[in-house]
Protein backbone atom coordinates (compact mmCIF):
# COMPACT_ATOMS: atom_id res chain seq x y z
CA UNK A 1 0.00 0.00 0.00
CA UNK A 2 1.44 3.06 -1.09
CA UNK A 3 0.14 5.43 1.81
CA UNK A 4 1.92 5.13 5.60
CA UNK A 5 1.53 6.50 8.34
CA UNK A 6 4.46 8.59 8.13
CA UNK A 7 3.02 10.55 5.31
CA UNK A 8 0.71 12.74 7.59
CA UNK A 9 4.19 14.08 8.63
CA UNK A 10 5.63 14.24 5.51
CA UNK A 11 2.94 16.03 4.15
CA UNK A 12 2.68 18.54 7.06
CA UNK A 13 6.37 19.60 6.47
CA UNK A 14 5.94 19.84 2.78
CA UNK A 15 3.19 22.21 3.08
CA UNK A 16 4.18 23.98 6.24
CA UNK A 17 7.90 24.51 5.34
CA UNK A 18 7.93 23.90 1.50
CA UNK A 19 6.86 27.74 0.75
CA UNK A 20 6.45 30.66 2.63
CA UNK A 21 5.63 34.50 2.79
CA UNK A 22 8.21 35.58 0.93
CA UNK A 23 8.47 33.53 -2.16
CA UNK A 24 5.32 35.65 -2.88
CA UNK A 25 5.71 38.82 -1.35
CA UNK A 26 6.69 42.51 -3.39
CA UNK A 27 9.20 44.85 -1.75
CA UNK A 28 7.23 47.71 0.20
CA UNK A 29 8.00 50.63 -1.79
CA UNK A 30 8.56 53.58 0.67
CA UNK A 31 9.13 57.53 0.84
CA UNK A 32 9.87 59.67 3.45
CA UNK A 33 7.04 61.24 5.95
CA UNK A 34 7.75 64.65 4.70
CA UNK A 35 7.25 63.57 0.94
CA UNK A 36 4.87 66.02 -0.71
CA UNK A 37 1.66 64.19 -1.05
CA UNK A 38 0.50 64.82 -4.32
CA UNK A 39 3.79 64.05 -5.67
CA UNK A 40 3.47 60.77 -4.17
CA UNK A 41 -0.03 60.45 -5.21
CA UNK A 42 1.15 60.90 -9.07
CA UNK A 43 3.95 58.43 -8.51
CA UNK A 44 1.09 55.66 -7.29
CA UNK A 45 -1.02 56.44 -10.00
CA UNK A 46 1.97 56.11 -12.85
CA UNK A 47 3.21 52.59 -11.01
CA UNK A 48 -0.57 51.46 -10.17
CA UNK A 49 0.32 51.14 -6.64
CA UNK A 50 -2.77 51.42 -4.33
CA UNK A 51 -0.13 51.87 -0.92
CA UNK A 52 3.50 52.91 -0.01
CA UNK A 53 5.23 52.59 3.24
CA UNK A 54 6.07 55.91 4.93
CA UNK A 55 9.88 56.32 6.63
CA UNK A 56 10.32 58.00 9.45
CA UNK A 57 14.08 58.50 10.65
CA UNK A 58 14.68 56.00 7.87
CA UNK A 59 12.59 53.12 8.86
CA UNK A 60 9.06 52.42 7.80
CA UNK A 61 6.62 53.00 10.55
CA UNK A 62 3.63 52.97 8.58
CA UNK A 63 1.65 53.55 4.90
CA UNK A 64 -0.63 55.30 2.81
CA UNK A 65 -3.62 55.12 0.67
CA UNK A 66 -3.26 56.60 -2.98
CA UNK A 67 -6.57 58.07 -2.44
CA UNK A 68 -5.70 59.47 0.72
CA UNK A 69 -2.97 61.87 -1.27
CA UNK A 70 -4.95 64.76 -1.58
CA UNK A 71 -2.58 67.51 0.01
CA UNK A 72 -0.10 68.39 2.63
CA UNK A 73 2.37 65.27 3.30
CA UNK A 74 2.79 61.74 3.71
CA UNK A 75 3.09 62.04 7.19
CA UNK A 76 -0.43 63.54 7.32
CA UNK A 77 -1.90 60.73 5.97
CA UNK A 78 0.10 57.81 7.42
CA UNK A 79 -1.25 55.10 9.17
CA UNK A 80 0.63 53.13 11.45
CA UNK A 81 1.00 49.65 11.71
CA UNK A 82 -1.25 47.96 14.60
CA UNK A 83 -2.38 44.27 15.51
CA UNK A 84 -5.24 44.76 13.03
CA UNK A 85 -2.87 45.11 10.09
CA UNK A 86 -2.06 41.20 10.94
CA UNK A 87 1.93 41.42 10.03
CA UNK A 88 3.62 38.42 9.60
CA UNK A 89 6.98 37.16 9.41
CA UNK A 90 8.83 36.32 6.11
CA UNK A 91 9.17 33.20 7.49
CA UNK A 92 5.44 32.70 7.83
CA UNK A 93 3.66 29.71 5.32
CA UNK A 94 1.39 30.22 2.87
CA UNK A 95 -1.58 29.39 5.08
CA UNK A 96 -0.69 32.31 7.52
CA UNK A 97 -0.74 34.81 4.30
CA UNK A 98 -4.12 34.19 3.42
CA UNK A 99 -5.60 33.85 7.11
CA UNK A 100 -3.93 37.52 6.90
CA UNK A 101 -5.43 38.65 3.70
CA UNK A 102 -8.79 37.20 4.31
CA UNK A 103 -8.86 40.26 7.08
CA UNK A 104 -7.63 43.13 5.15
CA UNK A 105 -6.94 41.97 1.67
CA UNK A 106 -3.46 43.19 2.19
CA UNK A 107 -0.85 41.94 4.73
CA UNK A 108 2.36 43.27 5.49
CA UNK A 109 5.40 41.33 6.01
CA UNK A 110 8.57 41.59 8.45
CA UNK A 111 11.95 41.16 8.03
CA UNK A 112 14.36 41.32 11.07
CA UNK A 113 11.02 42.42 13.01
CA UNK A 114 10.75 45.39 10.45
CA UNK A 115 7.85 45.96 7.74
CA UNK A 116 9.77 45.35 4.18
CA UNK A 117 7.43 43.90 2.13
CA UNK A 118 3.68 43.79 1.37
CA UNK A 119 1.17 41.00 0.13
CA UNK A 120 -1.95 41.70 -1.88
CA UNK A 121 -4.50 38.93 -3.51
CA UNK A 122 -3.18 39.46 -7.00
CA UNK A 123 -0.07 38.51 -5.42
CA UNK A 124 -1.82 34.46 -5.00
CA UNK A 125 -1.44 34.01 -8.71
CA UNK A 126 2.04 33.38 -8.65
CA UNK A 127 3.57 30.17 -9.76
CA UNK A 128 4.76 29.37 -5.89
CA UNK A 129 1.04 29.59 -4.57
CA UNK A 130 -0.57 27.68 -7.33
CA UNK A 131 1.82 25.26 -6.67
CA UNK A 132 1.03 25.20 -3.31
CA UNK A 133 -2.91 24.72 -3.91
CA UNK A 134 -2.62 22.14 -6.79
CA UNK A 135 -0.29 20.22 -4.86
CA UNK A 136 -2.53 20.24 -1.62
CA UNK A 137 -5.85 19.42 -4.11
CA UNK A 138 -3.95 16.62 -5.99
CA UNK A 139 -2.69 15.15 -2.57
CA UNK A 140 -6.34 15.40 -1.89
CA UNK A 141 -7.57 13.31 -4.77
CA UNK A 142 -4.88 10.55 -4.45
CA UNK A 143 -6.47 9.84 -0.52
CA UNK A 144 -9.55 9.53 -2.19
CA UNK A 145 -8.55 7.22 -4.95
CA UNK A 146 -7.01 4.96 -2.44
CA UNK A 147 -9.49 4.95 -0.31
CA UNK A 148 -11.88 3.82 -2.85
CA UNK A 149 -9.59 1.28 -4.15
CA UNK A 150 -8.96 -0.35 -0.47
CA UNK A 151 -12.66 0.80 0.99
CA UNK A 152 -14.83 -0.57 -1.59
CA UNK A 153 -12.51 -4.06 -2.62
CA UNK A 154 -15.72 -5.74 -3.92
CA UNK A 155 -16.11 -2.88 -6.57
CA UNK A 156 -19.45 -1.73 -4.91
CA UNK A 157 -18.88 1.61 -5.47
CA UNK A 158 -19.84 1.15 -9.01
CA UNK A 159 -23.71 1.68 -7.92
CA UNK A 160 -23.11 4.98 -6.48
CA UNK A 161 -22.37 6.49 -10.25
CA UNK A 162 -24.84 6.62 -13.07
CA UNK A 163 -24.26 4.47 -15.90
CA UNK A 164 -22.71 7.07 -18.13
CA UNK A 165 -20.20 8.23 -15.35
CA UNK A 166 -19.16 4.49 -15.50
CA UNK A 167 -19.27 4.45 -18.97
CA UNK A 168 -16.93 7.83 -19.36
CA UNK A 169 -14.09 5.81 -17.01
CA UNK A 170 -14.56 2.58 -18.70
CA UNK A 171 -13.73 4.21 -22.34
CA UNK A 172 -10.82 6.42 -20.51
CA UNK A 173 -9.55 2.70 -19.28
CA UNK A 174 -9.77 0.95 -22.50
CA UNK A 175 -7.64 3.74 -24.08
CA UNK A 176 -5.18 3.74 -21.15
CA UNK A 177 -4.93 -0.03 -22.20
CA UNK A 178 -4.45 0.22 -25.68
CA UNK A 179 -1.45 2.69 -24.69
CA UNK A 180 0.22 -0.36 -22.49
CA UNK A 181 -0.65 1.40 -19.70
CA UNK A 182 -2.00 0.07 -16.51
CA UNK A 183 -4.95 1.13 -14.85
CA UNK A 184 -7.49 0.26 -12.13
CA UNK A 185 -11.09 1.16 -13.23
CA UNK A 186 -10.89 3.52 -10.31
CA UNK A 187 -7.86 5.17 -11.52
CA UNK A 188 -9.95 6.43 -14.43
CA UNK A 189 -12.75 8.44 -12.80
CA UNK A 190 -12.68 11.95 -12.47
CA UNK A 191 -12.10 13.90 -9.59
CA UNK A 192 -15.84 14.56 -9.26
CA UNK A 193 -16.44 11.00 -9.67
CA UNK A 194 -14.31 10.18 -6.58
CA UNK A 195 -15.81 12.24 -4.64
CA UNK A 196 -19.33 12.01 -5.37
CA UNK A 197 -18.67 7.85 -4.18
CA UNK A 198 -17.09 9.12 -1.07
CA UNK A 199 -19.82 11.97 -0.28
CA UNK A 200 -22.31 8.40 0.34
CA UNK A 201 -19.59 7.12 3.19
CA UNK A 202 -20.52 8.52 6.79
CA UNK A 203 -17.66 7.30 7.77
CA UNK A 204 -15.13 9.11 4.67
CA UNK A 205 -17.26 12.42 5.49
CA UNK A 206 -17.26 12.26 9.44
CA UNK A 207 -13.37 11.86 8.60
CA UNK A 208 -13.03 14.82 6.37
CA UNK A 209 -15.40 16.96 8.23
CA UNK A 210 -18.21 17.13 6.24
CA UNK A 211 -21.57 16.98 8.13
CA UNK A 212 -23.31 15.80 5.26
CA UNK A 213 -23.79 14.74 1.76
CA UNK A 214 -24.93 18.15 0.38
CA UNK A 215 -21.70 19.35 2.19
CA UNK A 216 -19.32 17.23 0.90
CA UNK A 217 -20.34 17.38 -2.91
CA UNK A 218 -20.52 21.26 -2.95
CA UNK A 219 -16.92 21.29 -0.98
CA UNK A 220 -15.86 18.99 -4.10
CA UNK A 221 -17.01 21.19 -6.63
CA UNK A 222 -15.54 24.29 -5.81
CA UNK A 223 -12.14 22.34 -4.98
CA UNK A 224 -12.67 20.74 -8.65
CA UNK A 225 -13.20 24.21 -10.53
CA UNK A 226 -10.33 25.80 -8.18
CA UNK A 227 -8.05 22.80 -9.47
CA UNK A 228 -9.87 23.14 -13.24
CA UNK A 229 -8.50 26.92 -13.10
CA UNK A 230 -5.12 25.76 -12.13
CA UNK A 231 -4.42 23.70 -14.37
CA UNK A 232 -5.63 25.82 -17.29
CA UNK A 233 -3.59 28.47 -15.94
CA UNK A 234 -6.50 30.82 -15.27
CA UNK A 235 -7.37 33.46 -13.09
CA UNK A 236 -8.28 31.78 -9.25
CA UNK A 237 -8.96 35.38 -7.82
CA UNK A 238 -10.89 36.19 -7.08
CA UNK A 239 -13.82 33.35 -8.25
CA UNK A 240 -11.89 30.92 -5.68
CA UNK A 241 -10.95 33.26 -2.89
CA UNK A 242 -13.50 31.72 -0.50
CA UNK A 243 -12.58 28.25 -1.25
CA UNK A 244 -8.97 29.14 -1.02
CA UNK A 245 -9.79 30.75 2.17
CA UNK A 246 -11.70 27.97 3.81
CA UNK A 247 -9.04 25.30 2.31
CA UNK A 248 -5.61 27.14 3.97
CA UNK A 249 -7.90 28.09 7.21
CA UNK A 250 -8.11 24.31 7.91
CA UNK A 251 -5.25 22.69 6.17
CA UNK A 252 -3.41 21.78 9.40
CA UNK A 253 -7.05 20.38 10.49
CA UNK A 254 -7.50 18.33 7.21
CA UNK A 255 -3.75 17.24 7.44
CA UNK A 256 -4.84 14.90 10.36
CA UNK A 257 -7.82 14.57 8.30
CA UNK A 258 -5.15 12.60 6.35
CA UNK A 259 -4.26 10.37 9.20
CA UNK A 260 -7.96 9.69 9.71
CA UNK A 261 -8.23 9.12 6.16
CA UNK A 262 -5.44 6.34 6.14
CA UNK A 263 -7.09 4.38 9.01
CA UNK A 264 -10.17 3.95 6.77
CA UNK A 265 -7.49 2.16 4.15
CA UNK A 266 -7.23 -0.92 6.35
CA UNK A 267 -11.91 -0.98 6.82
CA UNK A 268 -13.06 -2.32 4.09
CA UNK A 269 -16.88 -1.07 3.11
CA UNK A 270 -18.31 -4.30 1.86
CA UNK A 271 -21.60 -4.11 0.43
CA UNK A 272 -21.86 0.06 0.20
Amino acid sequence: MPWKDTQSSRLRRLFLEGFSAMDIAEPLVSFDAEADARTVRAFMHEKEFDLVGIRVDGLIHGYVWRDDLVEGFCRDHMRTFTPDDDLVPDTADLTEVVKSLAINKQCFVTILDRVGAVITLSDLEKPPMRMFLFGMITLGEMLMTEIIRHRYIDGSWHDCLSAQRLEKARQLQEERLRRGQTADLVDCLQYGDKGWILSYDEDVRKALGQDSRRDARKAIKEMETLRNNLAHTQEIIPTGWQRIVIACSRLEHNLENIAEGLKLLEQPKVGG
